[in-house]
């Protein structure tokens, strides 16, 4: 629990550092919004599944968890969403990886939790570095054996412009005081544009495996933004155009696109800040679900 808070200091920290960044943005013409006429969730038109139901590992992003706990409360990170897939007769598990770690590492601890579950093959939905994570396992790894299809939601694919600041930019030094702690952010020099071309490069995809992404941003003028997303997104608007407070959306796209959404990086998994954000979340998951096979599950309507 200390880790936990240390680590929320740091970032708080370096989203200070951020905002004195957008700052000095402020005064630069924005990149042009892209026209999407979204209502929710826009599902993309594709072939009508065919397989049976598979039981569904989810994946976390950078700092994430499977589950945290204090004294009379639990917190999932992808919050809400097991609970209700398993409602609609789908087995879903929550893997735990390293928060910090290199993509190397925290794949080959995704393949260990794969191999401890009792299921021949699964389908991975994986949100934020979760999804280069996966991508690595099923190419480097030996995971696509045991992998019918991997849907990224919220990936950062080729990289965003945050993590460039962080690292080898202007705030790299908030990056290295970390290190100095004692607790260096490794996943930070996979994140960035320059890492993920490299990235994308040498991990292709395995054939046979479905890859397929949900891409999320914040598209709306009046959208909601987190507190916490407010400097990050203000200074992606500036320099990338529609993002989620995280990642371009322009760098969420990998394989299929299941649906675009109206959803920022933490609604994404079902973390509302706020009482306008009326994203649901769970019925996002449900609808991927139904479309990676046979499921009797209705596509879910997807409030914005």
């Amino acid at each position: 629990m200390l880790t936990t808070l240390v680590i929320a200091l740091l970032v708080a920290l370096m989203l200070v550092a951020l905002a004195s960044v957008v700052w000095r943005k402020r005064s630069e013409p924005e990149v042009p919004r892209a026209e999407v006429p979204l209502e929710g969730v826009v599902p993309i038109p594709g072939p009508a599944p065919r397989d049976a139901p598979l039981p569904v590992v989810l994946v976390h992003g950078l700092f994430g968890f499977d589950r945290i706990g204090v004294p009379g409360a639990r917190f999932d990170y992808f919050r809400g969403i097991a609970k209700h897939l398993a409602t609609l007769g789908c087995d879903a598990h929550a893997v735990k990886l390293p928060m910090m770690s290199s993509v190397p590492a925290r794949a080959k601890e995704l393949v260990a939790a794969i191999e401890a579950l009792p299921h021949a093959r699964i389908d991975l939905i994986a949100h934020s570095l979760g999804g280069l994570d996966a991508r690595y396992a099923l190419a480097h790894l030996g995971l696509a054996s045991r992998v019918r299809s991997l849907v990224t939601v919220g990936t950062p694919h080729r990289g965003t412009p945050i993590a460039d600041l962080l690292h080898k930019g202007p705030l790299d030094w908030a990056r290295r005081l970390v290190s100095v702690l004692g607790m260096p952010i490794e996943a930070l020099e996979w994140l960035s544009t320059e890492s993920l071309a490299q990235f994308n490069r040498d991990t292709p995809d395995v054939p046979g495996v479905r890859y397929a992404c949900v891409v999320g941003g914040l598209h709306k003028v009046d959208s909601v933004v987190p507190l916490p997303l407010v400097a990050p997104h203000t200074y992606l608007r500036k320099v990338s155009g529609v993002n989620d407070g995280v990642v371009p959306v322009s760098s969420q796209y990998w394989g299929e696109t299941l649906a675009e959404i109206e959803a920022d990086h933490f609604s994404q998994i079902g973390w509302r800040v706020s009482v306008r954000h009326t994203f649901d979340a769970a019925g996002l998951y449900a609808f991927v679900v139904a479309r990676l096979g046979d499921a009797p599950i209705v596509n879910a309507v997807i409030a914005s």
